[in-house]
């Protein structure tokens, strides 16, 4: 009887998908947590609805970019191409890599105030909106080592964001009225945003997202003049320059080695259709700051609240053999 019982249960079972691939898929295992977060959540996918096996190969930017070329790693969630435009653009124009889709287009940069501060009835700075507002709300932010000045918090000094920033400081004619205070670490800046956050004081910092701190923490963006190419080359080249705008939106891309695609279509298939937000990105990333930064743990809440996002990536029978393996 058991006999039987076991051979009715293997006819039952669902059948495990046979991978196109008859060896691992290998992943960039870049070293920041919105990239290790993708790359889990899209081995999961592969693993439990396309019967693959998956690696990874840990690394920084640069190498893994030029081992995506090589063959040595197959696929590369977050591709910032203006990071790595000299080894991106070469291996290319050489047919190494191809750009498979957009994983989110709207990676972001700008400066920001939280949103208790300027919203809400008891808000003390409902009239704050932009950056040519600050002057009027210093008080607010007094810096206790300058109490005639506020503070603004920039990147740590060597970062090119606190280059950036300084000039913008500048160009915006902020110098009289804001410290420009940059924290040892990255580390220390989003500590200084938490702090403040949990006291429920004001503060004016920079940040990027898709990040933790952007998921966590309700924050405002303070508006700047709009992008535009001629004035963000003339800032990013001249510390002088008198004018700024905002910081562009990029887009990241996902990578794959082009051999490797021509090789897997269906894996393909499911990376060109992988799509999501920096809003997206950012409850994944608090929640993986909660948890120790397990990314695995990330990824696997994710499918378990998401299935609306990731389901439009794969087939329904795919969606259906995840959801058996969550």
């Amino acid at each position: 009887m058991r006999f039987i019982a076991l051979a009715l249960a293997l006819l039952t079972a669902t059948p495990v998908a046979a991978c196109e691939i008859s060896r691992p898929i290998v992943f960039a295992g870049f070293d920041w947590d919105s990239a290790q977060f993708h790359t889990a959540v899209a081995r999961k996918i592969l693993e439990a609805g396309y019967g693959c096996k998956t690696d990874v190969v840990v690394g920084t930017t640069i190498p893994l970019i030029q081992g995506l070329a090589q063959g040595d790693v197959d696929v590369a969630m977050e591709v910032w191409k203006d990071n790595v435009t000299e080894v991106w653009n070469r291996a290319m124009t050489r047919g190494q890599v191809r750009e498979v889709g957009v994983n989110f287009p709207d990676a972001v940069q700008g400066w920001y105030v939280p949103r208790y501060l300027v919203e809400g009835a008891n808000a003390p700075a409902k009239d704050l909106r932009a950056v040519a507002d600050l002057p009027r709300f210093k008080a607010l932010f007094k810096d206790p080592e300058e109490p005639k000045k506020g503070r603004f918090y920039n990147c740590p000094s060597g970062w090119n964001c606190e280059i950036v920033n300084t000039a913008k400081l500048r160009a915006y004619n902020l110098e009289a009225d804001f410290t420009n205070f940059r924290p040892g670490t990255g580390a220390a800046l989003a500590a200084a945003i938490g702090g403040a956050v949990l006291k429920h004081e004001p503060f004016v910092a920079y940040y990027w997202g898709p990040t933790w701190v952007l998921g966590k923490y309700d924050l405002v963006m303070l508006q700047e003049p709009a992008f535009n190419d001629a004035d963000w080359k003339g800032l990013i080249a001249d510390p002088k320059y008198p004018r700024a705008v905002a910081y562009p939106k990029v887009a990241v891309w996902i990578g794959a080695n082009a051999k490797f695609a021509g090789a897997a279509p269906e894996a393909m298939a499911f990376l060109k259709g992988y799509r999501t937000t920096s809003a997206q990105i950012g409850e994944a990333l608090a929640f993986m700051q909660d948890h120790s930064g397990n990314a695995d743990a990330a990824a696997k809440q994710f499918l378990k609240d998401h299935a609306d996002i990731w389901q439009a990536w794969v087939t329904p029978e795919i969606a259906t053999k995840v959801h058996a393996a969550l």
